[in-house]
């Protein structure tokens, strides 16, 4: 039996040594499936909150972002303490600590948003950083409390409304009294080395932009706390429409994109998931442009790098596709909803590329959908006009764009746009010109404060002349100064250009039937002395509706035209869009009282009537008179 003896031994041991290697397996199984969100990222659905009165300094949780790709990465997280009425009154901000890679990258750009919880439970996001130029990387954390306050302000979606596929009803989670308003949002940017907790800045991807549109347009998003990037779009740009797939979207911890314009350029702002309850998202944990309700177009996003940096630390990432649109844009938070198409633009500019003899050499169309908004959509019309203009091989210091336009709007006749644009002696480029002639068009359409205008597409073609084209009236003549009441006078009229020769139009001029005696001007001018009065008056008016916006801005004249008016010694006034020559005294007091007295009725001491018009290919600018004495 001794030989038995250590064979025997020698089995117990094994099979000791298989039951150790077992337990521990199963140990690790066990611990795999008990652990609160410790190795798998966070789900869509109802999830256990801890509120910020519970929060205890040294708490150990996890927050959840994507630092590559779209899959979110878990970040260990040391709560520091509860930061009382840091956000005003009754809103708290809960600091920590971010270690693991963050604590490689800093709170980085793109960050807004992410998710943290603790022993399993939602704390809330990840939504400030600590000045600059931080040694840790500490954050302060949104309150999920009050990120769930901006569900109060949405009434998109009906009470009972569930999520496709599932029994989730609309609140998941109970929603706490109204305590947040806009006007609370803190400063967007911190100055010097001061330890103050900012709002993490966003960062605004602009793909198929020109580096020196950002450098241009960059300090306007800058002031409103978003960072502007290069950046790509990898979604297809068809529009706002959601992809297939959207129901299986922006789960917790993925990279989400607030879309302003989408298509052959793209401007995005990146920021995290922070719930998802099957249909509505939150996200960011702070405003973006503290709008209010919005309907922007809400996109999935692909994180290339995120870049280190103890100053400025950002995603750099690619917008991908629609899955849905924002419904509420406040202080703590953004709210998305998933399957839900945004309103947007669309917009088709071409630009065309003329030679010496006016040929195409190269034509380029650029089409996209533009975000709906009365104080950004004519900003980012211009911003795409600049981008377009600018971005080609073609373009010189000298060269004189001219523009032709159409948009089209729901129940009302459309406008027709036409303008040229040249270099001048100003630092001002002519695509800066070009695009501020553009955007305020779309200005004063949205300003009006009657009703909001429906775009329903836009259009233009923009050409490129290789040269400056400006001339300036330079004189006049007439045969003869004494004409009589219908007589056709012959008028030759001088202009001159930027270095080149003199050109001379004639033209016959009819003198009108029953136009009285006595001493008359003849007026050669350019568009804007005819339009500025018509213009000043429709800014004086603070009624004016929407038929009248587009009836003034189709009645202006275009800048590429020389205008022959019979200018008369009687007063003429501008009321709404109207103009009343000729009108008596007393009609013009009592339209100045009762209940028309805040109107405002503009007036000029002089008519001037416009007889006809000569097309040039230049810029046309300056006025000249000529006195007539009729018989």
């Amino acid at each position: 039996m001794d030989w038995i003896a250590p064979g025997l031994r020698h089995n117990r041991l094994n099979t000791a040594m298989r039951l150790s290697r077992f337990a521990r397996l199963a140990a690790i199984l066990v611990s795999a499936l008990t652990a609160p969100c410790a190795e798998m990222p966070p789900a869509a659905g109802p999830v256990p909150i801890l509120k910020a009165s519970e929060i205890r300094p040294g708490m150990k949780g996890t927050a959840w972002t994507a630092f590559r790709g779209s899959t979110p990465e878990p970040v260990p997280v040391e709560i520091i303490g509860l930061w009382r009425n840091a956000w005003g009154p009754g809103q708290h901000v809960i600091l920590a600590r971010m270690g693991g890679e963050a604590a490689r990258t800093n709170v980085a750009g793109g960050m807004s948003g992410s998710p943290v919880y603790v022993d399993g439970r939602l704390i809330g996001a990840v939504s400030l950083r600590l000045s600059v130029f931080s040694p840790e990387a500490i954050c302060g954390i949104t309150p999920i409390e009050l990120m769930l306050e901006v569900g109060e302000y949405d009434g998109g979606v009906p009470p009972d409304a569930r999520a496709p596929g599932t029994s989730v009803a609309r609140a998941v989670l109970p929603l706490p009294p109204l305590l947040l308003t806009a006007a609370l949002q803190p400063a967007g940017a911190a100055v010097g080395s001061e330890a103050v907790l900012t709002p993490i800045h966003t960062p605004l991807s602009f793909a198929g932009f020109h580096p020196g549109v950002l450098q241009e347009f960059g300090p306007v998003f800058r002031q409103l706390g978003v960072t502007p990037v290069q950046g790509g779009a990898a979604g297809n740009g068809s529009g706002p429409r959601p992809a297939p797939g959207w129901e299986r979207a922006l789960r917790p911890g993925e990279p989400v994109a607030a879309v302003l314009i989408t298509g052959d350029m793209s401007v995005s702002g990146l920021g995290t998931v922070t719930y998802n309850d099957g249909r509505r998202v939150l996200a960011f944990g702070h405003s973006f442009f503290n709008l209010g309700p919005v309907d922007m177009p809400m996109a999935r996003a692909e994180v290339l790098f995120t870049h280190a940096s103890a100053f400025q630390p950002n995603k750099f990432a690619n917008a991908g596709e629609i899955v849905g649109a924002l419904r509420q844009d406040r202080h703590s938070g953004l709210l998305g909803v998933l399957g839900a198409e945004a309103r947007m633009v669309p917009v088709s500019l071409t630009v065309r590329s003329l030679g010496e003899t006016q040929q195409v050499r190269r034509e380029r169309t650029f089409r996209f959908h533009v975000f709906v908004h009365q104080k950004w959509t004519p900003y980012l019309m211009m911003v795409t006009l600049f981008n377009s203009v600018s971005n080609l091989n073609d373009f010189m210091d000298e060269s004189t764009f001219r523009l032709s336009g159409k948009i089209e709007l729901e129940g009302q006749p459309n406008l027709e746009l036409n303008t040229m644009q040249a270099p001048g002696e100003l630092p001002v480029p002519a695509p800066m010109l070009l695009a501020g002639w553009w955007g305020d068009k779309f200005n004063r359409l949205f300003l009006n404060a009657v009703k909001t205008p429906r775009l329903k597409s836009v259009n233009a073609v923009i050409e490129l002349l290789p040269e400056r084209r400006v001339a300036t009236i330079e004189g006049a003549w007439i045969p003869a100064n004494e004409v009589e009441p219908g007589e056709e006078v012959p008028v030759r009229v001088f202009l001159r250009p930027y270095r080149g020769a003199r050109i001379e139009r004639e033209f016959r001029l009819r003198i009108p039937a029953g136009l009285s005696r006595g001493e008359h001007r003849i007026l050669l001018s350019d568009a804007d002395t005819l339009n500025r009065i018509e213009t000043a008056a429709g800014f004086m008016n603070r009624f004016i509706d929407l038929p009248q916006a587009v009836s003034l801005i189709n009645r202006e004249r275009s800048n590429n035209c020389l205008y022959v008016s019979l200018v008369q010694p009687r007063p003429t006034f501008f009321y709404d869009d109207k103009t009343l020559p000729s009108l008596p005294a007393s009609v013009a007091n009592l339209m100045q009282t009762g209940r028309t007295a805040a109107r405002t009725l503009a007036s000029s001491t002089e008519s001037a009537v416009e007889q006809t018009v000569i097309p040039f290919d230049f810029v046309v600018n300056g006025s000249y008179a000529l006195k007539i004495q009729v018989r």
